[in-house]
């Protein structure tokens, strides 16, 4: 994509965006009072306690958002039968800069990373969630795709629905296309913290169709889910989640694996769809601080009938960070590492840029935000170590760095 066709994308972004917000409208807080009784002896008067001011509507927790974004009262309505369903939605926009572009990639490329609407019923026994529209889903150290690849070449335009059955109230069961519950980064990119994920997200899959139950237990939930892993329509994978909460305090240790392997790889189901992965996150989040540091052990075995000649494994950590800060401003962080196995001697599986090749990566992530409008930027670098040639970055892939730049402006619905 050229840099005036993103001139005209980010038009076509601030457009939507002034459009959309003119039907914003502000929810305030009502207050009901009543005036004094008047008691019966005419010598005494009382006046009764003002009764309690009404709670101030809360933005719903599906779609869930890390932070630092606030997601925007949804639009309610009643359908009958059905109960009270809620919609909203988001139009966002984005301008990627950056360095040592790949082959098929530009120096300035541009997308919307958002136009979508979540539909749902959120309450009562039988619950539903759509998710429908246009993505762009950008990561590091990977090259850049467009929104027709992405929509057609990943989970389509309605990457996740689902309907939800709650028999009481700390049992669920879903059916359907689901999150996947591996790994601190979610999918689409107003989820997070930065706008762009991570290199240990690149190793995790990111949306599954099959069925997740889930149980809690005072201060435990646990979750489970029989899967096609890495969306590849062969429901062989498993998949847990453990997790325990204690005030601003989260610990969550989850798993994955498969019951058989295939060699059908695409775009949306590489070759980690045959390992194994494993993950521990811990979340403190309190006033206006959110952190959450986390390690992965990912692992591929030998299987030469689909291909891997001799497996391999990664392992990595990650700290992410956010801190609000005065008038709508915040600002994010994330540092990883990772490190992979093998050499191409053995004709190990490259999962990253050739066998036994390791990176860093360091984002920074300022946000701006007032009322439904938001506004942010990501800087960041990936460092490429023990790299094979051809396997990294610039047109040929011998370059061992990257640095991007990307601003994004948005409107939540």
């Amino acid at each position: 994509m050229r840099f005036t066709h993103l001139k005209r994308s980010a038009i076509v972004v601030f457009c939507l965006i002034v459009a959309c917000g003119g039907y914003a409208q502000n929810t305030q807080v009502l207050t009901v009072t009543s005036p004094p009784d008047v008691a019966t002896d005419s010598d005494a008067s009382a006046t009764s306690p003002a009764p309690a001011a009404i709670p101030a509507p809360t933005p719903l927790p599906t779609p869930p958002i890390t932070g630092p974004l606030q997601a925007a009262l949804p639009i309610n309505f009643e359908a009958g039968p059905l109960g009270k369903l809620s919609v909203n939605g988001i139009v966002s926009g984005f301008g990627l800069f950056q360095s040592n572009a790949v082959a098929g990639n530009n120096t300035a490329e541009g997308a919307f990373s958002n136009a979508q609407v979540f539909f749902q019923k959120p309450s009562g026994w039988f619950q539903f969630y759509v998710q429908a529209g246009a993505y762009d889903v950008v990561s590091l150290g990977s090259p850049f795709i467009t929104n027709a690849r992405t929509n057609s070449d990943l989970w389509g335009p309605v990457p996740v629905a689902y309907v939800k059955l709650v028999p009481s109230k700390n049992t669920s069961v879903q059916i359907g296309i689901l999150p996947t519950l591996m790994g601190a980064e979610y999918t689409f990119s107003f989820q997070n913290m930065n706008i762009e994920r991570g290199l240990l997200w690149n190793q995790e899959n990111a949306i599954t169709r099959g069925v997740q139950i889930s149980q809690t237990l005072g201060k435990f939930t646990a979750a489970f889910s029989w899967n096609d892993g890495f969306y590849s329509n062969r429901y062989s994978g498993l998949s847990g989640a453990l997790t325990y909460t204690n005030g601003p305090h989260t610990v969550i240790f989850g798993g994955m694996g498969y019951l058989g392997q295939t060699a059908w790889q695409n775009l949306a189901t590489p070759v980690q769809n045959n390992g194994t992965l494993y993950f521990a996150e811990y979340s403190y989040v309190k006033g206006k601080w959110i952190l959450q540091p986390y390690f992965q052990y990912t692992n591929i075995p030998t299987n030469a009938s689909i291909g891997v000649v001799k497996g391999a494994s990664t392992w990595g950590g990650a700290i992410l960070a956010s801190r609000t800060l005065r008038r709508g401003f915040s600002l994010a962080g994330r540092w990883e590492y990772i490190g992979s196995t093998g050499s191409a001697i053995d004709q190990a599986v490259n999962l990253m840029y050739g066998p036994g090749s390791a990176a860093w990566s360091l984002t920074v992530t300022p946000t701006y935000q007032y009322k439904k409008l938001f506004t942010r930027a990501d800087i960041s670098f990936v460092q490429a170590n023990n790299f094979k040639m051809g396997s990294a970055f610039g047109p040929y892939g011998t370059k061992g760095s990257q640095a991007r730049g990307l601003v994004e402006m948005g409107l939540l619905f």
